[in-house]
Formats: C-alpha cells, structure tokens, sequence
C-alpha cells in the first residue's frame, strides 16, 4: 500500500518508517525536513520526502489538499495537536483513503483514577494538551460513527529511546537524576514516591502503528492505549535504576510544594503533569484485538535511553 506518513522523521517515525518499508509498503514522509531520523537505516533511501510546513499550509487553508493530492491508501498522523487540524484533514481525506491513523496521548484520561485505565472509561482531562488531544479523538470518533471515516487513534505513554531523553524517576528530564542515582547520592523524590509514571519505547508505539494497519476491521474505528507491560512507582523505579549500577537508591521524599523548592521551575512542572497524570495504563483491548505485545518493558526502554546518552557524552557509567 501507498501510505503517508505526517512528521515521519521524529521519535516514532524513527522506527515506524522502517517498520512499514521493510513489509513492503511504499512511503511518502511529510516533514518540514529540519532534522533526519534518530537513527540511520537503509528503508530511508527507498521512502520518497515531501517538504511541507504544516503550520504555514494549514494558515493557507490548503494542508488537507496537499496530503489529499498524494493520493495514499493510508495516512498516518503523527503530529495532530488541534481540533481544528483533525478536521481539516478529515474533510479533506473523506471517502478519499483506505485507514487514518492518529497518535493521541494517554493524557486524555486526566487523573489516573480506577488502575490499570481502559480505554472506555470516562475522559477527565486537564492541561492544554490533555484536553486538546480528547477533544481530536472525540471528534475522530464522532466522523466515524456519522460518517464511516476510517480511523484509529493510538495512545502512547511516555515515549523512550535512544537519542532523547526520558522522563527520569523524579519525573522530569534533568540527567543528573540517573548520574546520582549510579553514585550512591541523595535522590529527593515528590511525596512518597508512589505516583507512577508510564513509559514505552518508541519502538513498542511503531509495532503498535503496523499492527493497526495490518488489522483495519479490528483496528477502524477504535482508540488503543500503547504502553508498556506495567507502569512505574517513582519508589520503584528509582530503585531499579539504583540496582542497574550495583547501588543502593539513597532516596530522600518531601511533599510536593517543598520538593518544588529543590528543582527549577520547569522542572517542577514536568514532575507535576507527569504526577498529576500518573498514568498506569492497560493494554489487553490492543493485545486482543490487533496483537499488540510490546517488547520493552518501561525499564528496558529507559535504560536502552540512558545508556545511549551516557555514551554519546563520555560519561564514565556502563550499563
């Protein structure tokens, strides 16, 4: 199949541009060509690239033409974050394509609140980003339902993997978490520590992606979650990071508004969407209906991560 792919070149892109080549599909990759995949493989020199500045061309009114005009049996969008993008290419791609598939977020559940989070129960979210990303799925669903408009949305966790970094067990994104931890020295963790975090490897959401492709009459119509295994307590996750290095976590715990106090400001807003969030999410709908069995664990995801960027920085730690 002919199948375009929207901001092919970042995290998921990486490993799903490869995925679809290498089954045989032809590739059309839509970017703004500012950067190349993380990691180089040969599939890339068989995908054909098209240059388009999403933004600019929404602003003309003109982006869901130009995807239309590819003409593709399948359109994978990997970087939707509007209600007003979702519906401009879906009008646009109407009785035009075979299977759309969009990648959404576990933040559109909100407040983790009965554990492990299915699909079906009811969405409470916060944060821009949160609610934006519901908001496209209801919409998605709705063209379904009203109109047959043929899509599947995918919902990953905390993306991981080697070239970026993950979300750390403080639940941030500053290194130095890893470093201290691999030393022996203090850790100030939020609370208790028991909020969870919940990672995928990027790889995990590309498996994800082709299985919904190779599985429409299961796949159309539905929203998955793509996460890994089992989620992670901030306590636990610390602790195996610790065990990595043959050390002990030496953790410390203060409630939240003094930890604040210990990090920058940005740092203390990673750690509190990702708290608040505390995402624990279930994937026996995606292991039912399209086969989906992830790979990595959320452990082996970040770790694969951290050892990436400790080699790529000479660090003097070996995983």
């Amino acid at each position: 199949m002919k199948i375009i792919v929207i901001g092919g070149t970042g995290h998921i892109g990486t490993f799903l541009i490869p995925r679809l080549v290498k089954k045989g599909h032809e590739i059309m990759c839509v970017s703004r060509q500012l950067g190349m995949p993380y990691h180089a493989d040969e599939s890339w020199k068989s995908v054909k690239h098209i240059t388009i500045d999403r933004n600019a061309s929404e602003g003309q009114g003109d982006f869901g033409k130009q995807i239309k005009d590819l003409d593709g049996d399948v359109v994978i969008d990997l970087i939707c974050f509007t209600p007003e993008s979702a519906k401009m290419i879906a009008e646009s791609l109407q009785d035009s394509i075979k299977h759309f598939l969009h990648c959404g977020t576990m933040w559109v559940h909100g407040h983790s609140e009965a554990v492990p989070t299915r699909e079906d129960q009811p969405r409470k979210p916060f944060g821009e980003y949160g609610i934006l990303k519901a908001e496209i799925e209801a919409y998605f669903l709705d063209q379904y339902n009203s109109s047959g408009f043929p899509v599947t949305i995918l919902h990953p966790g905390h993306i991981s993997g080697p070239g970026w970094l993950p979300i750390n067990p403080a639940g941030h994104l500053d290194p130095n978490v890893f470093i201290k931890l691999a030393n022996e020295e203090e850790v100030i963790l939020p609370n208790l520590g028991m909020e969870t975090v919940h990672h995928v490897h990027a790889d995990d959401v590309a498996l994800a992606f082709e299985l919904a492709i190779d599985n429409p009459k299961k796949s159309i119509g539905e929203s998955f979650h793509v996460v890994s295994e089992q989620a992670l307590t901030l306590r636990g996750y610390a602790i195996a990071v610790a065990g990595w290095f043959n050390k002990e976590a030496n953790l410390k715990f203060l409630p939240f508004d003094q930890w604040k106090e210990t990090v920058t400001e940005r740092d203390a807003e990673l750690t509190w969407d990702h708290i608040a969030h505390s995402p624990n999410g279930s994937i026996e709908k995606a292991r039912q209906l399209i086969g989906y069995q992830p790979n990595y664990s959320s452990l082996d995801a970040v770790k694969e991560a951290i050892k990436y960027h400790f080699d790529k920085e000479n660090l003097p730690y070996r995983l």
